[in-house]
């Protein structure tokens, strides 16, 4: 298959065999990380990582693979780039495709990434925005293939705040790739019109289900791989945490969870996760509100049964798979 030149922008944009094509190139990349074997095929390319919001994870995943495949790196940060103070976003994209050779943004709504790359003329990747994560559900189903050895027929239920990002980039990667979708959460929270609508015909198409569902017991002996994300999210207006804990609450995932899911489920969470009280943001809602763990208990995050390290190591594979083979021009 040939991606040379094309952004990865969202799930969606691709087709089932592209999305294997690139798990599958993530796969070799880490057996040659594994085996250190040298991999620096980019020499002579510098790429460019636009974040207006700061993540650990997603940095470290785009600077490490892009040095391994041999590329220079330049980190721009909020205060480090004029997009959208001093320099439209159109301009911004322009000027950068003269200076580098790929472009990565994280930030807010998906028309900036898009803006980007409608006016870009190198490849530009999304790192996150408000609607959509795709780097990270990549990671993710390499990590729930790498554990069962298959994907079709699995099904992951997404727990929590059910219209967020990471959740719509899991339904669309789930139909896309033959896995059923449970969304369990508040009613108040659940996935937009919008997505259900893209991925609905690609679960028919696929023989899979999306169920909605606000009960937790649809969970049971249903769940094959449970995913949640924080409650609180980056810029979470703290006048809303108590209305969000109260929301959310009923959706914690703790051992009986687990244990009433499929034998052998897995847990899986984007990170950073509030399971302890070992960060000034998680003392800070203990002290307001006297919860010591939040989306997960402690015991789950750090039982046999999760796996969130090996999704946070897999976001580097898939992220160099996708830079490399967007970048990479058959015959040279």
């Amino acid at each position: 298959m040939d991606f040379y030149g094309k952004d990865f922008l969202k799930i969606l944009d691709f087709s089932e065999d592209e999305l294997r094509y690139m798990l599958g190139t993530a796969k070799k990349f880490k057996e040659m990380k594994k085996a250190g074997q040298n991999h620096k095929y980019f020499p002579d390319k510098n790429i460019a990582i636009l974040f207006e919001k700061t993540s650990t994870r997603t940095r470290c995943s785009f600077e490490v693979a892009a040095r391994d495949l041999g590329m220079g790196v330049t980190y721009l940060d909020p205060n480090g780039s004029q997009m959208g103070h001093k320099e439209s976003i159109a301009d911004t994209a322009r000027v950068l495709s003269r200076l580098y050779d790929g472009i990565e943004y994280r930030g807010y709504g998906q028309a900036i990434v898009d803006e980007l790359a409608k006016y870009s003329d190198v490849p530009v990747w999304n790192g996150l925005t408000d609607e959509c994560h795709p780097t990270q559900a990549l990671g993710d189903f390499m990590t729930i293939e790498e554990h069962f050895g298959k994907l079709k027929g699995l099904t992951l239920a997404y727990v929590g705040d059910t219209r967020n990002n990471v959740a719509n980039s899991l339904m669309a990667m789930s139909v896309k790739m033959g896995v059923n979708f449970i969304a369990c959460g508040p009613e108040a929270l659940r996935p937009s019109e919008d997505i259900l609508a893209a991925c609905q015909p690609i679960a028919v198409k696929n023989g899979t289900t999306i169920l909605l569902t606000s009960d937790m017991n649809m969970l049971n002996k249903r769940a094959d791989i449970v995913y949640t994300d924080v409650w609180l999210s980056m810029g979470e207006d703290k006048a809303k945490w108590g209305e969000r804990i109260s929301l959310l609450q009923p959706y914690q995932v703790t051992m009986d969870v687990m244990n009433r899911a499929n034998d052998g489920a897995i847990f899986l969470h984007c990170l950073p996760s509030f399971h302890d009280l070992n960060t000034s943001v998680a003392k800070e809602v203990n002290a307001a509100f006297g919860l010591t763990e939040m989306e997960v208990t402690d015991e789950v995050f750090n039982s046999e049964k999760s796996l969130v390290f090996e999704q946070a190591e897999n976001r580097m594979h898939t992220i160099k798979s996708v830079m490399f083979l967007t970048l990479y021009k058959k015959g040279e």
